[in-house]
């Protein structure tokens, strides 16, 4: 019998459990053997590989988190330990290796592809800051995350007539802030794309207070400022005392929504569908509303970064 392995890598995202699911079911349905491996890449050089069935998987599909765990193995870039893994995953009899993860987790496939393996990666990730693929896994869930814990500051903010900045995840890309910026009516929203000054920040927030606003929310990717040095430059340079709040993990919690339990679904039985066929080696993203398949380099070619339309959009609506 073929044999497929799975592994979750880098931070989790709401969502990665039904990968696995979908995944273990429908690799099982087609008479695959399939293992999970605890940890990421590090759990293939652990050596913690293990069997899955149909019964270990059931009931997984709406808990957060992984069931497989996840570790960050920086260690994984030098090229003695990726012939390990790879050694390690033949010894194990592993036709198939399917990552579930961010881009660094699909640069590890990409190492592994180059040794032989073949290989498939499942973009999960609540940045949705990969290439290849418009939706990651993961994102749809956190973004409804932050948009229900804006509304309840928001209710707040305005009861006590305060400004409100809230800090969400995206280190390098603003999809979380933007798109929950819109979606909650923020009047400002801070992405690293766009860097806008803190001058313009308050001469904002003034502006708005002269035309009778009692309240503002202000969203702030981690990536684009440190929001305690927002918190405190606003502080300086007006006479508002911000409110801070750093939703941190409770982004990456929970269940996934139907949209992030839906996408894991369809894009677990295109892969399996694909190593059937003798496809290997591709990310499998979500584009247009269709699921495609591309190749690692393609994907690592293929942006998608913030719209500039949203972002427009989103400045004449704070007004």
């Amino acid at each position: 019998m073929r044999r497929i392995a799975i592994l979750t890598s880098g931070g989790d995202a709401p969502g990665m459990n039904a990968a696995i699911r979908a995944l273990t079911r429908k690799a099982i349905h087609e008479g695959f053997e399939i293992f999970g491996i605890e940890r990421g890449y590090l759990g293939i050089i652990e050596e913690k590989i293990f069997p899955l069935s149909n019964r270990d998987v059931g009931g997984i599909i709406t808990q957060g988190g992984t069931m497989l765990k996840t570790a960050r193995f920086p260690e994984f870039q030098n090229e003695e330990i990726q012939r390990k893994a790879y050694d390690i995953l033949k010894t194990y009899d592993i036709d198939h290796l399917v990552v579930i993860g961010g881009d660094g987790s699909m640069r590890g496939a990409t190492s592994l592809s180059k040794l032989g393996m073949s290989t498939m990666t499942i973009p999960c990730t609540i940045d949705n800051d990969m290439g290849g693929t418009q939706y990651t896994i993961g994102y749809d869930t956190a973004l409804n995350t932050v948009v229900d814990a804006v509304g309840r500051i928001r209710d707040t903010s305005n009861s006590h007539e305060r400004v409100a900045i809230v800090e969400v995840m995206g280190r390098k890309a603003g999809h979380i802030a933007l798109k929950a910026g819109l979606a909650c009516g923020a009047e400002i929203v801070l992405v690293p794309e766009n860097p806008m000054p803190l001058h313009a920040v308050c001469r904002h927030l003034k502006e708005t207070q002269i035309r009778g606003k009692e309240y503002s929310v202000i969203l702030v990717a981690e990536g684009a400022y440190n929001s305690g040095e927002v918190k405190a430059f606003i502080k300086e340079h007006t006479e508002f005392d911000p409110s801070l709040t750093v939703l941190g993990y409770l982004q990456r919690g929970g269940g996934p929504s139907a949209f992030d339990a839906i996408l894991a679904a369809r894009m677990s039985e295109v892969c399996i569908n694909l190593l059937m066929s003798g496809v290997a080696n591709r990310l499998v993203g979500y584009i247009d509303g269709h699921i495609r398949a591309l190749s690692y380099e393609e994907a690592e070619r293929l942006e998608f970064p913030i719209d500039e339309k949203d972002y427009r959009l989103l400045s004449i609506l704070s007004s």
